[in-house]
């Protein structure tokens, strides 16, 4: 019988991972590890939370990091913000599945990963939509899922008012994120 180290990790190894302050996430069975978000980071987290909440209201709703999104047994992430159309994915775990829509706001240590590898897994496992909202440049930028990839839905600056194809109804002036 050959031992070896697990290289692939799943939920219950990080069920698992010491509690300590940092900010965990399985991506493909790989460990990730973040700092605590910054003040700014965290106040445009949540003047984005309280006007999603009263855009998409009930059956819809949204969290914010963090929450463990269960993807699959390797995937769990803690997105900053978070929009489940189906309530029912909520579990004493977490949540399970695939949320509508997934936000990142972009920190130093984060933008890459951010991009790069989240995106990408996001995609790969039938997250509709993904936002990423970048502190320094004041820009939010939403992508669609097409096949597995994201393409771009829209791009918008700090005065500008978000409007997205997914969600027809949603007109968010922008400008309250930034003051």
């Amino acid at each position: 019988m050959v031992i070896g180290l697990k290289t692939r990790l799943d939920y219950e190894d990080y069920c698992a991972i010491p509690l300590n302050g940092k900010r965990y996430e399985l991506i493909d069975g790989e460990v990730h590890v973040t700092p605590a978000p910054s003040p700014l980071h965290q106040r445009i987290v949540l003047r984005l939370a309280r006007a999603l909440s009263e855009h998409f209201g009930p059956p819809a709703e949204v969290f914010v990091s963090p929450v463990d999104v269960i993807l699959t047994a390797h995937d769990v992430v803690q997105p900053d913000l978070v929009v489940l159309a189906d309530p029912s994915q909520v579990s004493d775990r977490g949540i399970e599945g695939s949320p509508l829509l997934v936000i990142e706001v972009l920190s130093p240590t984060t933008t890459v990963y951010d991009r790069t590898a989240k995106a990408q897994r996001y995609a790969a496992l039938g997250v509709p939509h993904y936002w990423i909202v970048d502190p320094p440049t004041r820009t939010l930028e939403c992508f669609a899922n097409h096949e597995a990839v994201y393409r771009p839905a829209g791009a918008f600056g700090p005065d500008d008012t978000l409007t997205h194809p997914g969600f027809p109804a949603l007109r968010l002036g922008l400008a309250f994120l930034w003051r």
